[in-house]
């Protein structure tokens, strides 16, 4: 079992880089919108911040429930980030200790 503990470890690994990856485009064409750098109406803006949105705001909204009100500050994909990559360690080392 020690080579497909292994593997599947990577698979994990690269599941939880992949969608972080996403988190962090995810706030960056979230920041170029809301300054006016890139237009929203354009048709793939719309399209790539419309499937991010639909997939990062189901677990950025409990943890904006949870923190107080900063006055326009979202700190919230920070504390998804921590989450993340505490999630992707815990599995990670599970995985490896079952090898």
């Amino acid at each position: 079992m020690g080579g497909f503990a292994y593997d599947l470890a990577w698979l994990v690994g690269a599941i939880f880089g992949a969608i972080k990856f996403g988190l962090l485009i995810y706030i960056i064409l979230g920041l170029l919108v809301s300054f006016a750098v890139v237009n929203s109406y354009n048709q793939v803006v719309a399209m790539v911040l419309g499937t991010l949105q639909r997939i990062f705001e189901p677990m950025l909204g409990p943890i904006r429930n949870f923190l107080p009100n900063l006055g326009g500050i979202d700190i919230s994909p920070v504390f998804l980030f921590i989450a993340l990559e505490f999630a992707s360690r815990i599995l990670v080392r599970l995985l490896i200790s079952l090898a």
